[in-house]
């Protein structure tokens, strides 16, 4: 899909896009072939969409074969999307279809939603829900096997920063317990409309072969990060004394080679595990 063909799509239908809902639209199609690339996506891939719009990336990823789950909030694009891709919502000889478009908020499917075992997420991401969403597909029982998405280029930064990063804080943690990031590509501001007044990039995320901490204990990491970055100039010590009892903090920091100045930037994901670990085992004492 072209600008001018997405230009007199929405001029022909009366859309005017809504800046509350992030809809800036990729339109250039070498883009968005390298985020299909990037996606590693081949034939019978079972693909998360969350926010096609009116369906460049969509029509990308069922070209390359794989069967797409779409999410769109915005019922006037939904109408467009049955039209435009009405061919891939029919199944054919007896086969299932190969896009499947659901209007909803994404926030709520996968919310509810905890199985997204061999799944793939790629999309181009509402830039306003972006981090949450990831969040809670990272924190999914079982969560997608790779995560690639089109963001903020400052959000892709602090999913990918590490200890003593500008950026680092509770959505690096909280993300990079469960993947590993890897390659950032670029976009141009150019490539979307409207233009967005950010610089953008698309990130891949690969799941992580291990699993660092247990499900169960999984709660107590999250609780342990946000408390630890709520305010992320004080000691982490003392912040988290609002949970813990003051002898078990001493105890597992001096496990984990931790001072009680300690702030929680200068931690790092291993060592935000293995204090987690500490302090579930010395509550279950």
């Amino acid at each position: 899909m072209t600008l001018t063909e997405m230009r007199r799509l929405l001029d022909e239908r009366g859309i005017h896009l809504t800046r509350s809902l992030g809809q800036n639209f990729l339109h250039d199609g070498n883009q968005l072939r390298r985020i299909v690339e990037l996606g590693g996506v081949r034939p019978g891939d079972a693909v998360l969409e969350i926010g096609p719009g009116l369906g460049p990336l969509t029509e990308q990823l069922l070209a390359a074969g794989a069967r797409v789950l779409a999410i769109e909030k915005d019922g006037r694009l939904v109408d467009v999307l049955r039209e435009r891709l009405a061919s891939s919502l029919e199944g054919a000889d007896g086969q299932p279809p190969a896009l499947t478009l659901m209007q909803a908020d994404a926030m709520d499917v996968v919310t509810n939603r905890q199985d997204w075992a061999g799944w793939r997420l790629v999309a181009n991401l509402p830039y306003s829900v972006a981090s949450p969403i990831l969040v809670e597909l990272a924190m999914a029982d079982h969560p997608p096997e790779i995560l690639v998405a089109t963001l903020q280029l400052e959000v892709a930064r602090r999913l990918m920063a590490g200890v003593d990063d500008d950026e680092y804080g509770v959505l690096s943690l909280l993300v990079q317990l469960r993947y590993r990031p890897g390659s950032l590509l670029r976009v141009p501001a150019g490539c979307f409309f409207p233009v967005p007044d950010v610089e953008s990039a698309c990130l891949r995320m690969d799941r992580r072969e291990t699993e660092l901490l247990p499900g169960p204990v999984r709660p107590v990491f999250y609780r342990v990060v946000k408390r630890a970055f709520s305010q992320r100039r004080k000691m982490m010590m003392k912040l988290l004394r609002a949970e813990w009892r003051p002898e078990q903090l001493e105890q597992a920091f001096a496990e984990v080679g931790l001072s009680k100045g300690t702030r929680a930037e200068a931690v790092s994901l291993e060592q935000f595990v293995r204090l987690t670990g500490n302090l579930t085992a010395s509550s279950a004492r």
